[in-house]
């Protein structure tokens, strides 16, 4: 599948994630191909994201960019903590791709609008926070049927562990730089 047809197509199955339809399955490859594309989509967005904030704040060298895109890995990892910590909670052992699959490209949703509000008007960030959980919120629901309060639980865990973590690495690596 095309670039362009699998965003459509992860478009077109999120407005009926969102709306409770129950045949959003066949908008996603929900295989380990369909991961393996989500996930390339996902890099492919936050290589653009980076050329996208140096026209800003300038060039990162080599090692600021492998830094950048390891910190963009994390969102990846936060997803997954949240979506097998939410399986182990609740014993939980359907398939994972239809959660993972469609998380991911929200996440790549994220990256994009989450690059031009930060460039545009950085205040608005949290309410794409909000907009992420009810989005994950929702995908619990319908994709896994998790109950209302796990689902609300999965999305403020990812939701949480993507705002933090990066957030947390960047104060401890901060604590221990040399002084200048």
């Amino acid at each position: 599948m095309k670039i362009g047809g699998l965003l459509l197509a992860a478009l077109a199955g999120w407005q009926m994630i969102l709306r409770g339809d129950p045949n959003w399955s066949s908008h996603f490859r929900l295989s380990a191909a369909g991961l393996a594309s989500a996930v390339v989509l996902f890099y492919v967005f936050a290589v653009l994201a980076v050329v996208l904030a140096s026209l800003q704040v300038g060039v990162p060298s080599l090692e600021g960019f492998f830094d950048i895109m390891l910190i963009q890995s994390l969102w990846l990892g936060a997803l997954l903590i949240g979506l097998y910590g939410t399986r182990f909670a609740v014993r939980d052992k359907s398939p994972v791709f239809p959660v993972l699959v469609p998380g991911i490209h929200a996440l790549t949703a994220y990256l994009v609008l989450g690059s031009l509000v930060s460039l545009i008007l950085g205040m608005l960030l949290p309410l794409l926070w909000l907009a992420l959980v009810f989005m994950l919120y929702r995908l619990g629901r319908v994709a896994a049927g998790w109950t209302h309060g796990v689902s609300a639980a999965f999305a403020f865990l990812t939701v949480v562990l993507l705002v933090g973590l990066p957030m947390t690495l960047y104060m401890l690596a901060t604590t221990f730089a040399p002084p200048a």
